[in-house]
């Protein structure tokens, strides 16, 4: 495997690392209205507290190493969808803000205002996120020097949207999940009723998105049907999807959330293995941007590699021993949010 393919793969697993992660924390976000009374949602909250933040932290990673590995495709990315990036980086600022602020006050109105930033954040995000990411799927005008000028209007188009829709859906899945896993009592049956809507609900978005691509990005199925081998990873995943009720009515919440956790990575697998060796497909085939026109030189890529190497273990470690020293089920105290 030359380098440049291994940092693809590597920035696919930090981006998918991301959505794994943070996924469920906005997933808690999208469903926090649906809680009803204060002592509900402060166990939402206080279920995602201590790891929010560090979640954050494959996003940076990941763009870190779009940077460092495909510069060309940072550039190009961060100027073209400028305004719809300002607008994730709001709701993500505004998002944290709610966490930190909604417990300052015991004050109805108070609480009730950041509980909807909250979630407005969070779905935001989800949707928004989506939307990239659906836009790259569908191809981008452009040019022939990989210069991209188009509006946020532009990029509303149905497919994109779909794909932005079918994200919140399956985040709502994944959070949903969680909040089952780290919580008891009456709330916890009151969340693990809203796991089978949500099921439902993304296996219609997924279904009719499944569809619209190959219709309308046939392309992204191409090298599946050349090579037979990447339909392990949509298999996978419908196999990951299928074994989530089972475990939910088993009672295995964590097996629950593995689950939900490999669809969202074989999500990824599957749209990775469509787009490679393009990372911004074109409508233009010939001004796409790909690991051969978009990498850094060789050298920097060794460096590099070296680097993630060393920085990947801490990374892993850090999150491990976070989640290692706030299992269990979730208790309010004196420090909670």
């Amino acid at each position: 495997m030359d380098l440049a393919t291994a940092w693809f793969a590597l920035v696919g697993v930090l981006l998918a690392g991301y959505a794994i992660l943070d996924g469920f924390d906005l997933g808690v976000g999208i469903l926090h209205p649906f809680h009803r009374g204060d002592q509900p949602r402060r166990i939402a909250l206080n279920a995602i507290g201590p790891v929010w933040d560090g979640n954050e932290v494959w996003l940076v990673t990941g763009g870190g190493a779009l940077f460092a590995a495909f510069p060309e495709v940072y550039a190009t990315i961060f100027s073209g969808f400028y305004l719809p990036l300002m607008l994730l980086l709001m709701a993500l600022i505004m998002r944290a803000v709610a966490i930190e602020f909604r417990s300052k006050q015991i004050s109805h109105r108070w609480r009730s205002t950041w509980d909807w930033v909250f979630a407005i954040g969070s779905f935001l995000i989800a949707l928004l996120a989506g939307v990239a990411f659906g836009n790259v799927l569908q191809g981008l005008p452009l040019t022939a020097d990989h210069e991209l000028d188009i509006s946020l209007f532009a990029l509303l188009t149905p497919f994109p949207l779909l794909v932005g829709i079918t994200t919140v859906t399956l985040f709502a899945l994944h959070g949903a999940i969680y909040l089952v896993l780290k919580t008891e009592g009456e709330i916890q049956e009151k969340v693990r009723s809203w796991i089978q809507p949500a099921l439902i609900t993304f296996i219609l978005c997924f279904a009719i998105l499944t569809i619209a691509t190959l219709v309308f990005r046939p392309q992204l199925a191409a090298p599946l049907r050349e090579n037979p081998v990447l339909f392990l990873f949509p298999l996978l995943t419908l196999l990951a999807l299928a074994n989530i009720p089972r475990c939910i009515h088993h009672g295995r919440e964590g097996q629950a959330f593995l689950s939900s956790s490999a669809v969202i990575a074989g999500l990824f697998a599957t749209a990775a293995a469509g787009l490679y060796p393009n990372i911004v497909p074109a409508i233009d085939p010939a001004n796409s941007l790909h690991i051969g026109n978009a990498a850094s030189s060789p050298k920097t890529l060794q460096i590099m590699f070296i680097i993630a190497l060393i920085g990947m273990p801490v990374v892993i470690a850090y999150t491990i021993c976070i989640y290692w020293i706030y299992r269990g089920k979730v208790k309010l105290d004196a420090t909670s949010y």
